[in-house]
């Protein structure tokens, strides 16, 4: 069954949020895992792309912008708005709603912002998780 940690930030910034969803792709990368980041619109997944490049002086996290061309995906870690069929480790959602595809993953990492629109839809996806008997794990960066 699928696991599903909530990552509750204090910071109510864009660039905090982008910044924690960099860290834990290069973790997950790091560990040996396939990410996928669900983003809104092709100009987070474009800022979430450049940001991996340089979010740490030193890290590398290969990874590439997913268009649904049809065109294999070939890096560990892929950003876009549909993931790729062959992607079911590790979904951090950015999505205002659970997605879709969630349950096929092993692992959700839903990144919440320090706004209060965001933590009150993540208190509302909480509860869908929570109510369906998904295992959630909360954790406060």
């Amino acid at each position: 069954m699928t696991r599903v940690d909530f990552y509750l930030l204090d910071d109510p910034s864009g660039r905090a949020r982008d910044l924690a969803v960099c860290r834990l792709a290069h973790k997950a990368f790091a560990l040996g895992h396939r990410v996928f980041i669900l983003t809104g619109d092709g100009a987070e997944a474009g800022r979430l792309d450049d940001l991996l490049w340089s979010f740490s002086a030193g890290s590398f996290v290969p990874h590439e912008l997913h268009s649904e061309s049809g065109r294999e995906t070939v890096s560990p870690v892929v950003i876009g708005s549909v993931p790729p069929a062959d992607f079911d480790d590790v979904l951090i959602s950015l999505a205002p709603e659970i997605p879709e595809c969630f349950s096929r993953f092993q692992r959700v990492a839903e990144v919440v912002g320090g706004d209060e629109p965001a933590k009150a839809g993540a208190r509302d996806r909480f509860r869908i998780y929570r109510d369906r008997g998904y295992p959630l794990q909360t954790h406060n960066l």
